[in-house]
């Protein structure tokens, strides 16, 4: 009753502090794709222990096929860079400064969170395996887990870096400036899955990977241009669900979001023509319930949750991982515990991971509320503090790629 009363009380207090003009849809969609980041990687992701007590990565999925249209819902990247846009585009327009300015502080927003969990983790390394006696290969997995999402915020800073252009896009071409991103992808997917596909470098589907992940930021730029509106969110729906289902039946892409162990194909890493269908069909359903879900997020109780996610954004996506390391290694050293160091390979493993969860989100929060400062400036932060985190950090990165 009084964790009642405590959370009414800090509702109304954010619902109050909220400006008449902020836009709570985007905020709502920004949280919901936030969240569907650790979700999928907790839901999606198993471990397995061997007899020395190392972990190893291993997926449901490569057991449960049927679990793969829960990657369809988990995958909210899209939505992520559709609301990227649209807020990078508003920044943009209000800054004090140069272009340039502008790119460097919105980089450096989006570095210091990064630098902050690898750093932090390269200390941990050592203390972990020779204080607490962690094996390397745990070690290993850890680290391989927690650079994992970081890919997204590199790919994020660059096309965030961007946005100048994607502005100026947007104004000679509206809402069609990402159909050259979206023909990009087709004619690069043509090329290696098609008839020529054995002629073709392995190299080639990097070429995928800016184009494929700017195309629903572009399409966020000319929304919060007002290029982009309901109007347009029917087609995108509509076009979007359609390829999507001629990927899926007609061409034979691979069903998951996500790559599943022993599959040649994937359709995420780097981003195939699916996941461009996903995420326009995803915009356009975005774009056609902003208004009810603005309407929706006027309720204190809804809009709280929002607001202490936002807050959280980059600790989330960059800590998440992390979380469940935080339950998974201690777990290691009592044996095979059902959902969390067992194989992934029985219903009863999906009842126990999804049991886990709770205590995964619950470490989150402890976890956030010691990392979120790593979001803020770092102003005592001298010049020898900010060698050694940036080399503490390219060595953890080293370390969990050569693995």
């Amino acid at each position: 009753m009084r964790a009642t009363t405590g959370f009414t009380r800090l509702a109304a207090r954010l619902d109050a502090r909220t400006p008449a003009h902020r836009d709570r849809a985007l905020d709502g969609l920004r949280a919901l794709a936030l969240l569907a980041v650790p979700t999928g990687h907790w839901l999606l992701g198993g471990l397995t222990r061997d007899s020395g007590g190392g972990l190893h990565n291993a997926s449901p999925l490569a057991t449960f096929g049927g679990l793969a249209p829960a990657s369809w819902v988990l995958q909210m990247l899209g939505i992520f860079f559709l609301v990227g846009g649209h807020a990078s585009y508003l920044s943009y327009r209000r800054r004090a400064g140069s272009a340039r300015q502008w790119t460097a502080g919105r980089v450096k927003r989006l570095g210091r969170p990064l630098l902050g969990v690898t750093a932090v983790w390269a200390l941990l390394l050592p203390l972990l395996h020779y204080g607490l006696g962690v094996p390397a290969d745990a070690l290993h997995t850890a680290a391989t887990l927690v650079v994992q999402p970081l890919w997204f915020v590199g790919v994020y800073a660059v096309v965030t870096a961007l946005t100048p252009y994607c502005v100026r896009a947007s104004e000679r071409l509206g809402a069609w400036a990402a159909l050259p991103l979206l023909g990009s992808v087709a004619v690069v997917d043509l090329l290696r899955y098609g008839p020529y596909a054995d002629a073709m470098p392995s190299w080639l589907s990097l070429l995928n990977l800016l184009p494929g992940w700017m195309f629903a930021y572009q399409l966020g730029v000319s929304w919060g241009d007002g290029r982009l509106g309901r109007r347009g969110g029917w087609p995108l729906l509509g076009g979007g669900t359609a390829l999507f289902a001629t990927l899926l039946l007609v061409l034979h892409y691979p069903v998951s979001m996500v790559g599943v162990p022993g599959e040649a194909r994937t359709n995420s890493h780097p981003p195939s023509l699916l996941v461009l269908a996903l995420a326009a069909a995803q915009c356009g359903a975005a774009i056609l319930l902003r208004d009810r879900l603005a309407r929706l997020l006027r309720r204190p109780a809804l809009w709280a949750p929002v607001v202490l996610v936002n807050l959280s954004a980059m600790t989330i996506l960059c800590w998440h991982q992390s979380a469940m390391l935080a339950a998974a290694i201690p777990g290691s050293f009592l044996g095979a515990l059902p959902g969390l160091t067992t194989a992934p390979d029985t219903v009863g493993w999906v009842l126990a991971r999804l049991a886990w969860m709770p205590l995964f989100a619950g470490l989150l929060v402890v976890i956030t509320k010691y990392a979120r400062p790593l979001e803020e400036p770092w102003k005592r932060t001298g010049a020898v503090r900010a060698v050694a985190v940036g080399v503490l950090a390219a060595g953890f990165g080293y370390f969990a790629l050569a693995a």
